[in-house]
């Protein structure tokens, strides 16, 4: 199933309805055609009831009316069946269409390319991929309940046509008007659902972002703004969802009203014909039994409604995602193989940086000192390609990064944030991280962040498992281990950013002068204000004002560089 993506313009909620359904099609019609044999067997029990009354009961033969009630058990017998097993398909069809909507959001969310993020808390993403996919996967799960309900209209309206012409042609032309009164009644409940499912996303990406930065929070002593900030965000998804569920109770209750008037229309002119001689008892039992009957489909077309109500507002939320432009466009080169890894800056603007001109050699550590943090931040951005400058170039080995494929690029030049999430999984997992290497291959990445040290201390050393974004560790700790996770992946560039801010000064020597012998050959950016990995690059280059300010050994900035020495030695 193909959902559409940022290179094909994206798809609309109505296209993301349309192929979730499809995809499920095979599921979907077993479904229907085992909902129409319930519904047509529920529609024909009245019907059995009243040849029962008229040709067993009122004649008193005995043979017909067991004759009959056999008739009667069978059907009980196929509807039963035919209920279960299609309840059956009807639920995994919409447990597979809801995981295949996962599946192409998480997809979305890591194309290389990104943009699926922006302007989106991950919390909200998060929503839209479990509680947006679950309840458009719930839309395809209500096609064979619509189309059973129809069929039990459809034979209904027959049944009374041959019971009566007037009851027939009551239904036949009753029905049209309230399905689409229904359509009308079930609007404001759609404009309402589509409120409160953004709101409640946009809570829960609050939530997520609240509880990441739960420890900075309590360290600066801003739990009180926190929670007021929550609250409200709350409040206002508590609002909206108890508007939606009015709007819904409305809703259900005014199809109701219509569904109950019109099916006790059905049993009033029933009464009359039966009266008036028109048809017999029996009929008139039949028509009774088929106007109560009516009750279901009735039903089951309200929920399906509903279902598509909210469906559609949480297809256009997914629609949203998906056709999400990308961040940077996909290039045709490829980089040079094998990569040297010198990496060139020519007249670099965006955001905070103005004309940067930088050279870097291959197989040489360099030091990035950046006054400006956004400045660092942008660097970084357009080093990994995660956005394309608005001025100037970042070349590979003399290819521009904006002809490259941004998976290309990152497997040449790894950026590693200082901020790096770990896994709830072993240390040594979120080491390797992916690739097959045992530890053996590892103890080289782990002692030059001095990862091993992290190991031994844990019960189980590099067995252990982490909780979830390495919260079971300090902060120095996951520092080491995200470190160690960007050596081991042993990339021809590596950028590093501020990898020691949390480690004590004894450790981050001993990374220091680890990571200078590991990376030896291989091209490395240090972005950071720590002198004591400064000392060990072979030159380092200080940004101010979004330019080149300053260039030259660690050593001679500090003792000839005024800014350079406020910078790094404060």
């Amino acid at each position: 199933m193909s959902l559409g993506g940022p290179t094909e313009g994206g798809p609309t909620g109505a296209r993301v309805l349309r192929n979730t359904i499809g995809g499920q099609r095979r599921r979907l019609a077993g479904a229907s055609l085992l909902g129409m044999a319930h519904q047509a067997c529920e529609a024909l029990v009245p019907v059995v009831i009243g040849l029962i009354i008229d040709r067993a009961v009122t004649t008193g033969d005995a043979s017909s009316l067991l004759s009959w009630l056999l008739v009667l058990a069978g059907l009980f017998l196929v509807l039963s069946t035919s209920y279960r097993t299609a309840a059956l398909i009807t639920d995994g069809a919409g447990e597979h269409a809801a995981h295949r909507l996962r599946i192409a959001i998480g997809a979305r969310v890591l194309d290389p390319r990104g943009g699926a993020d922006a302007g989106r808390l991950p919390g909200a993403l998060t929503a839209i991929a479990t509680g947006d996919a679950t309840r458009v996967g719930a839309v395809a799960a209500a096609v064979p309940y619509a189309v059973s309900a129809l069929t039990g209209l459809t034979v209904s309206a027959v049944m009374l046509l041959r019971v009566s012409v007037p009851l027939g042609l009551l239904v036949l032309l009753g029905v049209p008007p309230l399905l689409w009164l229904g359509h009308r009644i079930s609007q404001p409940l759609e404009q309402r659902s589509e409120i409160e499912q953004e709101r409640a996303a946009h809570a829960s990406g609050v939530a997520a972002d609240l509880v990441a930065g739960l420890r900075v929070l309590k360290g600066i002593g801003a739990e009180t703004a926190a929670h007021s900030r929550y609250r409200r965000t709350s409040q206002d998804s508590l609002t909206a969802a108890l508007r939606a569920a009015r709007s819904r109770a409305w809703h259900d209750g005014a199809i109701l009203a219509l569904t109950g008037v019109f099916i006790a229309v059905i049993g009033l002119v029933g009464a009359h014909l039966a009266m008036s001689g028109a048809i017999s008892v029996g009929e008139l039992v039949a028509a009774v039994g088929l106007a109560q009957y009516l009750l279901g489909p009735f039903q089951l077309l309200t929920y399906v409604n509903g279902e598509f109500a909210l469906g559609r507002a949480s297809a256009d939320r997914i629609a949203d995602v998906l056709s999400s432009p990308p961040a940077v466009p996909t290039g045709e080169a490829v980089p040079t193989s094998p990569t040297a890894g010198r990496v060139r800056l020519r007249g670099l603007g965006h955001g905070a940086l103005h004309n940067v001109d930088l050279d870097i050699a291959p197989g040489s550590t360099v030091g990035v000192v950046a006054k400006d943090p956004a400045a660092a931040h942008d660097l970084l951005l357009c080093l990994g390609r995660e956005l394309d400058p608005d001025e100037g170039t970042v070349e590979l080995d003399g290819v521009r990064l904006t002809e490259l494929d941004p998976v290309s690029v990152r497997r040449a030049i790894l950026v590693a944030h200082h901020d790096a999430d770990l896994f709830e999984a072993s240390l040594l997992d979120n080491v390797r991280a992916g690739t097959d290497a045992d530890e053996a291959d590892l103890a080289p990445a782990l002692s030059a962040a001095a990862a091993d040290d992290v190991a031994r201390a844990l019960p189980e050393g590099a067995a252990t498992v982490l909780t979830e974004r390495g919260r079971s560790l300090s902060g120095g700790q996951r520092q080491r281990v995200a470190l160690a996770r960007a050596i081991a992946a042993d990339p021809p560039v590596l950028v590093v950013h501020d990898p020691t801010v949390a480690v004590d000064t004894v450790t981050e020597s001993r990374i220091a002068s680890r990571l200078r012998a590991v990376r030896d050959g291989r091209t490395t950016i240090l972005v950071t204000s720590s002198p004591t990995l400064l000392a060990e690059t072979d030159r380092v280059v200080m940004l101010d004002g979004g330019i080149v300010a300053a260039e030259g050994h660690h050593g001679e900035l500090v003792a000839g560089c005024e800014a350079y020495r406020s910078a790094v030695l404060g």
